[in-house]
């Protein structure tokens, strides 16, 4: 099998052949069809998030069951999957609770890998799928079965980009009709989170970046005004655009420490600011008015999905034509093109790439 594997953090990765081995017990061999190129594969190829090299990125991703291990019952070769990076073991307290993403079970594929190059090399996998490849090995709880009528390149999105972004505000913040939503930073987790604030009824749906094209492309995805850090003091429009009160919500989508203080100096008393982009420095945001007015700052992982429950009603979405999905893509590229994908969006010229496989 081919796959594209990062030796060198900072590099271009290289494209070479790889030997599989079938899969543990538990385990799923999925034959990709295609995986989205995310701003988290570029900060673990970076060296900015812990991962170790040689590794292969990749995890926003679908494909076709192709081979299944021991106990995997759910799902059969051939069956059209969504494959995503959280896992969840169903025993823990956290699994047991109604938070599966919490999962704190040990995993095989940590520490083991399913791969070796032609020197004999063990190749990692990286954030937990490792599908910028022609197949991956994942857990069972990674895999979730979708119709077969099911565009491939929308339903990789829904692994990551989408969950995230949508599950920060419905899942986590549970925006309700008529609460106002700021969402700063408008990429493609941006986008995604102003849908799932117009989904919900927010009102009004603010975005806000310092690129006018992303704004104009937020409007499209349900922003109801739109700000222009680079131009405008994005508290004080915020402040104006919610009659002087500030915003019931936040969510932050992008990995800069500097938009959280922003955050909390334009959320409204007893308002939610959720984390949602990885920040890469060290995080030191305590102003005092964070207690005097009751403001909540939180987070959410993967968009505080549940997969089996939430998967199943987004696909759903998107075929009812509310879920937009087609206009989060910006192209398409075969495996020995990723670098030249990966190239277009660490420069901004693209909201999701996709990795296609024959």
């Amino acid at each position: 099998m081919k796959a594209a594997v990062c030796y060198e953090y900072g590099k271009p990765l290289v494209v070479e052949e790889l030997d599989m081995e079938s899969p543990h017990k538990g385990e799923v061999k999925v034959k990709l069809a295609a995986t989205a190129v995310c701003h988290s594969d570029l900060h673990f190829m970076g060296g900015d998030l812990p991962g170790a090299l040689p590794f292969v990125p990749g995890h926003e991703s679908a494909g076709y069951v192709d081979e299944v291990g021991e106990g995997v019952t759910q799902v059969k070769k051939g069956d059209p999957v969504v494959v995503s990076l959280l896992r969840s073991c169903g025993q823990c307290k956290y699994c047991k609770t109604g938070i599966p993403h919490m999962c704190q079970a040990a995993w095989p594929l940590d520490s083991e890998s399913r791969w070796k190059n032609k020197k004999g090399q063990a190749i990692n996998h990286g954030l937990r799928v490792a599908s910028f490849a022609e197949y991956c090995m994942v857990d069972k709880s990674q895999v979730v079965p979708i119709p077969a009528d099911m565009p491939m390149d929308r339903a990789a999105l829904l692994a990551c980009g989408v969950i995230t972004g949508y599950g920060a505000v419905v899942n986590k913040a549970k925006v309700k009709p008529g609460q106002s939503c700021v969402v700063i930073g408008v990429g493609g987790v941006g986008l995604n989170a102003i849908q799932g604030a117009s989904i919900s009824g927010a009102y009004p749906i603010i975005a806000v970046d310092m690129l006018d094209n992303k704004l104009e492309a937020a409007k499209g995805f349900g922003a109801t005004h739109v700000v222009n850090g680079s131009k405008d003091d994005p508290v004080e429009k915020v402040k104006e655009l919610t009659g002087g009160y500030g915003a019931d919500y936040v969510i932050i989508t992008v990995g800069v420490t500097p938009a959280i203080a922003q955050a909390v100096a334009m959320l409204a008393r007893q308002g939610t600011a959720v984390i949602v982009g990885l920040a890469t420095t060290n995080l030191e945001v305590f102003p005092m008015d964070i207690i005097d007015f009751e403001k909540v700052i939180t987070a959410s992982f993967m968009g505080t999905t549940n997969l089996s429950q939430d998967i199943p009603k987004l696909v759903a979405l998107y075929q009812a034509g509310i879920l937009k999905l087609d206009e989060l893509i910006t192209a398409h590229y075969p495996l020995d093109e990723i670098n030249d994908a990966i190239d277009a969006v660490t420069k901004g010229a693209a909201l999701r790439n996709i990795i296609t496989f024959t």
